[in-house]
This record gives C-alpha cells, sequence and structure tokens, in this order.
C-alpha cells in the first residue's frame, strides 16, 4: 500500500525491541536520540517496539509511559513512522505525533529516490487462523471487555502474557526460514527492496524480483539500522547500540 512517503538518508530503523522494564536496552537510545546525541534524519519503528502495548487497555501503558513521552517528543521534531506489531497495536490512541500504519496497512511502499521499498512487521500475511485472532484481539469490543476482565482480576490477564513474554527467546536461528521466504515471496510484490522485522533473523536475500531483508531484533544484540546515501549499493547499515557510546 502505497501512502507518498519518502525514506531519508540517514533515517532509523529499529523492530523487535520487545521493550518491557525488564528490557531497559531501547530506552537509552531513545533518550540519546531525544537529547539529539544521536540525530537521525527520520526514525521508522517496525513493530514490536513494546513488549506489550495495546491501546485501550491502559493498564498496558503504566511501565511504557516514559518511552511513550520521549517517541511522542521526539516526533515534534523528525518524522516518526510507526508499522504496529503483533505486540504493539491500536496505537492511534497511544500516541499523538507519530504516524501509525496498523497491520491492515502493510505492508506500505515509500520511495528513495527511484527506488520502492515496502515496509512491514512481517506477519501481514498469516494463515486464516491468525488473521482471524489479529482481527479479534484489535476489536475495541473485545479490547473494552478483556480490559475490565483483567481489571476484576487484578490485571492477572496482562500480568501472565507479560511474563510469558519475557522468557521468549529472541535471537533463536530458524533453519527453514530461507526456504519459507523464497516459498511466501514468489512472484509477489513489485519494488526494489522489501523489509521486515517479526522473525529476528537479520538475513538478506535476492529473490527473483528484489532484494529482502529481515532485520535483526533489538532485543537481540541492540542491533539497529541506519539508510545509506542513495549513491551506496547496500541499502542499510547495521550498528549496535551501547551506552557508552
Amino acid at each position: 500500500m502505497s501512502h507518498k512517503l519518502q525514506l531519508r538518508e540517514g533515517a532509523y530503523i529499529i523492530t523487535d525491541a520487545h521493550y518491557s522494564p525488564q528490557r531497559p536496552e531501547l530506552l537509552a537510545l531513545i533518550k540519546d536520540i531525544h537529547s539529539k546525541k544521536l540525530q537521525p534524519s527520520q526514525l521508522i519503528l517496525m513493530g514490536d517496539i513494546f513488549d506489550a502495548l495495546f491501546g485501550l487497555i491502559e493498564y498496558t501503558y503504566e511501565d511504557n509511559k516514559e518511552m511513550i513521552a520521549l517517541l511522542d517528543a521526539i516526533a515534534e521534531d523528525i518524522e516518526v513512522i510507526y508499522l504496529e506489531g503483533n505486540h504493539d497495536f491500536n496505537l492511534k490512541v497511544v500516541f499523538k505525533n507519530i504516524k501509525i500504519f496498523p497491520l491492515s496497512q502493510q505492508p506500505i511502499t515509500v520511495a528513495f529516490g527511484d527506488r520502492r521499498v515496502c515496509l512491514a512487521h512481517g506477519d501481514f500475511d498469516g494463515k486464516a487462523g491468525y488473521k482471524i485472532y489479529t482481527a479479534l484481539i484489535r476489536n475495541p469490543l473485545v479490547l473494552f471487555v478483556l480490559k475490565y476482565i483483567d481489571i476484576v482480576l487484578n490485571h492477572l490477564i496482562i500480568k501472565k502474557i507479560e511474563a510469558h513474554l519475557d522468557k521468549k527467546d529472541d535471537c533463536k536461528e530458524l533453519t527453514w526460514f530461507e526456504d519459507f521466504i523464497q516459498n511466501r515471496f514468489a512472484n509477489r510484490f513489485v519494488c526494489d527492496y522489501f523489509i521486515e522485522g517479526h522473525f529476528h533473523q537479520n538475513k538478506s536475500l535476492k529473490l527473483n524480483s528484489f532484494t529482502y531483508i529481515n532485520l535483526g531484533a533489538f532485543a537481540c544484540n541492540q542491533r539497529y539500522f541506519i539508510v545509506k546515501s542513495k549513491h551506496d549499493k547496500e541499502l542499510l547499515e547495521e550498528h549496535q547500540f551501547s551506552k557508552e557510546m
């Protein structure tokens, strides 16, 4: 889906940080951007930036308040594009200044000079059962009911979800991944690059009609990516954030 957006040289791209109080590393990077110690031309958040942030479930905002405020403040100075993931959705009620793209609008197409780049979190083409689940969990009525059940249970539901997510392995290599991508993208999409997260594989594959890039998860080794010059052959440069930078 095209939105007449431009991908800018010097843009930072971050995906799958799974930020939570147990995973605070992203907060330091975002603080450096907010203070202008780091100065991206644009900030693109590719989903699952938070481990659990569900619009209309206010309890999930509590541990994320500082990050939410910093991102919204950054968006007053530079363009911030946020592609919702499966851990962070219904975000238009959370952020005032950020351009939000829900799952239903992904992938989006952006221009980079004369090149077309598709961006997605990565779960836009799940199987039928997954599509039904994602539609239900984003439904305002379902979330309204879930919110009040969770309140009655003293937030037991959200706490269990968060405890489960904290135990996930974000750095696991998927041995089947390259064959899966080759089959998944056969004769699909007209673009020069297709970039997504979700799978945490940090791999680039040359397909028949475009270059596919699966970004490494920030949650795994604090990787993020910077868009290179339009004159460079490679689109992205990988960086690893440390607080000592």
